[in-house]
């Protein structure tokens, strides 16, 4: 075991980690008395139904009871099987809850005293809120059909039945049966051979991370150990996009411990994926909006690449957790993009994320700024803000700067390495923290920042960027009509300098020297998502009606949650743009994935 040194210098050996016993409240499941440790899953994917039907064969380790419970959600159960040795297969008995409107229904499998292995029979609904089904017309080839899937957070159980904690991990094998000439990937090793595809996950998962995408898809190596899929319009762009990939795996093995998954490929996938990325093992799944051109917005490779540790090495034993996953996962982030980009480049990311973490905690409630937050009766979705990404991140930075960055590397490698393949508390972390590092614990206010709304005084304070200083010194004489935007001087700026110069510019604007920075610029225009969406924002902040139809085709053409979300809040303000975010929903509708279409539902009502 690593040996840490302390804040103050002395040598500590950290206490083995005990395995905790933990109750999920987003869960029918009772792992402690009935296990799940393999999921073999048998699997037809039916475009012309929009269902996957097969069957589920889940391996058992029994301790007490005489029942396995099961989370599910919308599927259609037609029959159970138990076995005592995967061979002999017996009918057995089973009964399928009510449905709770966030966790499902809860089934229920009656086990004899000898049973090892349950079958499930069944098929998924067509509205499973996991998958989201694409005609060709919403793929970028536009000839075949497309299937993804999205489990993070509970959503696994709409289309497989297990036991849907992110406490209980396992293995997984699957054969996936797809029409010709559509390609399934998984996040597992895969196993296909001649059109037959397979797959094994041979390290202990949460099921929120079993992950499958069916589609016309190529393959494009990008590194050693790394490689891209995507459709044929988009492969060639998102291969030179992610070419340093392999770079970012070496620089998080040089700061955290070997990478433990054999490959990371990223499959990018059609506009309407509802998140910026998704950290399955062996493949994460990624939006096209990073696709920049210039190798601006690869920050997200650097973050799901990094959940190769925080999050998929060690996991949140329940969503109140997930902090863990998340706060760690971005201060990981800053880290890899400092050894690949320098220093200049890390300090403006992580300057525009304490922008955006203190714009957060103005919109949010007092309850939803907590770390630890207590999701007690409601969606583990509506924990998914920023707070668990970005101050998690900070009062990581804070416990670095308190112990110095040598001692708290030490702790984290180590941390890995205590903690690998299981899923953990805060309070788990918290007694690491405390045994490896116990004089920085000691002079951190871990209650403030895990159980407190808002964000504590002793946060570090921003880092100052050079870079977005010369930019403030543009805007401000701009402001000031010292000169007109035409001789701003942005010819030569990042994506991450127009970004703080659109968020440090006034809330409020009037029309007309909205019309000067777009007729400079071409804003409206801008093929970069994350400079249009700021932009489509302040338009309708500020009523710039030129860029309404540039906003409506934005939000017919992307899903990503995170710059949808604001767009439709700030368009509901107005009784007329309620109207307007109306009708354009109607219409996107079919193009978003089920998380997204739920976010923008409850926004409207």
């Amino acid at each position: 075991m690593l040996l840490l040194l302390g804040a103050a210098g002395c040598r500590r050996t950290p206490v083995k980690p005990a395995v905790e016993t933990v109750s999920d409240l987003h869960s029918y499941s009772r792992p402690e008395q009935v296990r799940v440790r393999h999921v073999d899953l048998d699997l037809e994917v039916l475009f012309a139904g929009k269902t996957l039907k097969g069957a589920a064969t889940l391996t058992l380790e029994r301790k007490a009871g005489s029942a396995l419970v099961l989370d599910t959600r919308d599927l259609r159960i037609e029959k159970v099987e138990t076995s005592p040795d995967g061979r002999a297969w017996t009918t057995a008995q089973f009964q399928l809850g009510p449905a709770n409107p966030i966790l499902g229904a809860p089934l229920t499998v009656t086990l004899a005293g000898d049973t090892k292995q349950v079958r499930i029979h069944y098929s998924t609904s067509p509205g499973a809120t996991a998958l989201q089904w694409l005609e060709p017309a919403q793929t970028a080839g536009k000839t075949h059909p497309f299937l993804f899937t999205q489990s993070q957070a509970i959503h696994a159980r709409s289309w497989i039945p297990l036991q849907d904690s992110p406490g209980v991990r396992v293995t997984y094998t699957a054969r996936i049966r797809a029409p010709k000439p559509l390609t399934a990937v998984m996040s597992a090793e895969s196993l296909t051979r001649d059109g037959e595809f397979s797959f094994r996950m041979e390290q202990a998962i949460p099921p929120y991370l079993i992950a499958l995408a069916v589609g016309e898809l190529e393959f494009r190596p990008i590194g050693q150990r790394a490689g891209v899929y995507a459709e044929k319009p988009v492969i060639e762009r998102a291969a030179r996009e992610f070419e340093d990939t392999e770079k970012m795996i070496q620089a998080a093995e040089k700061l955290y411990g070997p990478y433990r998954w054999g490959r990371y490929d990223i499959l990018v996938l059609p506009p309407s994926f509802p998140f910026g990325g998704m950290e399955n093992p062996r493949l994460t799944f990624a939006t096209p909006t990073v696709l920049a051109g210039d190798k601006s917005l690869v920050s997200l490779v650097a973050h799901e690449l990094a959940h190769s540790w925080s999050g998929n090495l060690v996991t949140n034993a329940t969503w109140r957790d997930f902090w863990l996953n998340e706060g760690f996962t971005v201060y990981i982030e800053q880290r890899i993009l400092e050894q690949v980009y320098g220093p200049r480049r890390a300090e403006m990311e992580e300057a525009l994320a304490r922008g955006e973490l203190q714009r957060e905690l103005d919109r949010l409630p007092a309850r939803d700024q907590i770390l630890h937050i207590d999701l007690a009766g409601r969606d583990p979705d509506d924990g998914m803000t920023e707070i668990p990404y970005l101050k998690g991140a900070l009062f990581l930075k804070l416990i670095e700067k308190t112990a110095g960055r040598e001692h708290f590397d030490a702790f984290l490698r180590g941390y890995f390495d205590r903690h690998s393949f299981q899923s953990i508390t805060t309070a788990a972390f918290l007694t690491d923290l405390r045994a490896s590092l116990p004089a920085a614990a000691e002079r951190v206010p871990i209650d403030e920042w895990i159980e407190k709304p808002g964000l504590p005084r002793s946060a570090p304070p921003p880092p100052v960027s050079e870079a977005f200083t010369r930019v403030e010194a543009e805007t401000t004489r701009w402001i000031r009509d010292e000169i007109p935007a035409a001789r701003i001087a942005a010819r030569e700026w990042s994506t991450q300098e127009w970004l703080h110069f659109l968020n440090a510019l006034p809330k409020r604007l009037e029309t007309q020297r909205m019309a000067e920075l777009d007729r400079a610029f071409k804003l409206t225009g801008s093929g970069n998502a994350e400079i249009l969406q700021t932009w489509l924002l302040m338009s309708q902040r500020n009523g710039y009606i030129a860029a309404d139809k540039r906003l409506e085709e934005f939000l017919l053409s992307v899903g990503r949650r995170k710059y949808l979300k604001p767009l439709y809040e700030e368009l509901v303000r107005t009784a007329d743009g309620k109207r307007r975010a109306q009708a354009i929903y109607a219409k996107a509708r079919p193009g978003y994935h089920p998380i997204t279409a739920a976010t923008i539902g409850a926004i409207l009502k």
